[in-house]
Parts: C-alpha cells; structure tokens; sequence
C-alpha cells in the first residue's frame, strides 16, 4: 500500500474590469482579499495494487483537477490514461489490440465490444460510446500498473455502463491493475465496487472512504456503499 497526498490550487487571476468591481462592492471584496482567495483541491489516499479508486461528486467540484493531479504521482511509464489513446482511421479495431487474436478478443468483450462489424471497422468510425470502450480495452491490453479514465462511463447507457464497471473490478482484481475514475455518476457503484471512495463536494475537503479499513483513522464505507 502506498499513500498519496495530492494538492492544487488555483489561485485568482481574473482582471478588475468595471463590472468585475461592482460584484466585488456588492459582496464586499477588496483586491487582495480576492488574490488570497485561491481555490484548492487536495486529497489524501492510500491504494494498495489492484485497487478501483472511485472520485466522484457534483460538476466543478474538482474532481478531474484530483484525477490529473494523483496521475502525475505515478511514473510516467507505469500509466496510462484513455484519454491519451488515438483513434486509428487506417485499421481494424481487432489490429489495434495488443496480443494474439484471441486475447485481443477477450479485452474487446471485457468492455462489451464483440459485435463483428465493430471488431472490423476501424476506431476512427465507432460511435462515441463504442470510442470510448475501445480506448479502454486498449489500455487493458497495454497492461499498465494504473489505468486513469475521466468521465468514466458517462456517455454509455446505462445497463452497459453497469456491465463494463462489473467486468472492470473483477479484471483489476485478477490482473492487479490499479483503476483511477472520475465521474458524477452513482449508479454503477454496486457493480464497480470501488475499494476507494473519494468524494468531492463544491466546497470543502474531499472525503476519502475505504471498503476495508485497517485502522481507526480510515474511515470505512458506509453500508449503503457496500457491494460485496
């Protein structure tokens, strides 16, 4: 297990146009006041190997900004993040899977892409969704020690959504892969079965919820979050 602390700020840099000095008279605000009035996001998180670390909350609250930040923790070489993998418009999905043809296979089903004409069409001409889950069995088949994914499953139905989140946790248990996601939504929490919980809200700390705590300074997951 190791421990991750993680911080960002961004402090205020706008320009005090004319309007910009009414809303601060309204609310009271002077120049310097608004200068010290960064807005930071930090979290502290322990993963063990093998882990799904789960980030969600509200839009804005910061969630993306503790995914880009906790990904800069890990050597450049032992990660990958899906965002970062190209479309190809020159081959067939099936060839641009690492692997002989029937692990290839195998990645393309984990994340529910087994149809045959989405097998042999090429990446560039998937639907958004289908984009989306080739791009994640690519990072499965790079076999990286952690997989990043923003927005994890946000533009998928929902049944299949649930079904990707199901077959993601048993493969990161099997294979080790560490999974770091971010997204707003709760419902593929049963069958994701996170290890950790960081929850973000607009303001204030992010809370982090462990499914097996070891001590009394972790805080265990709710009942509500247990999947198992």
């Amino acid at each position: 297990m190791k421990e991750y602390c993680i911080s960002k700020t961004f402090p205020w840099q706008g320009k005090v146009t004319d309007k910009v000095a009414a809303v601060m008279r309204m609310f009271g605000l002077r120049v310097d006041r608004l200068n010290g009035a960064g807005i930071t996001h930090s979290c502290q998180v322990k993963i063990e190997a093998g882990n799904i670390v789960y980030i969600t909350g509200p839009s804005g609250a910061g969630k993306s900004v503790l995914l880009k930040e906790l990904e800069k923790s890990i050597p450049a070489d032992d990660r990958i993040n899906l965002a970062e993998i190209e479309l190809a418009d020159d081959r067939a999905v099936i060839d641009c899977i690492e692997g002989d043809l029937l692990t290839s296979l195998k990645m393309l089903s984990t994340v529910g892409l087994n149809d045959c004409f989405c097998v042999l069409n090429s990446p560039a001409t998937l639907s958004d969704g289908q984009k989306y889950r080739f791009r994640l069995a690519k990072a499965l088949a790079m076999e990286k020690e952690f997989i990043f994914a923003d927005e994890f499953c946000s533009n998928l139905d929902r049944v299949t959504a649930t079904v990707v989140s199901y077959n993601i946790q048993k493969y990161a248990k099997r294979m080790g892969v560490t999974f770091v996601l971010a997204a707003s939504q709760d419902d593929i929490l049963a069958d994701l079965a996170a290890d950790v919980l960081i929850i973000k809200e607009l303001a204030g700390p992010a809370e982090v919820i462990y499914k097996n705590c070891e001590s009394k300074e972790e805080k265990p997951l709710d009942a509500k979050l247990q999947y198992n």
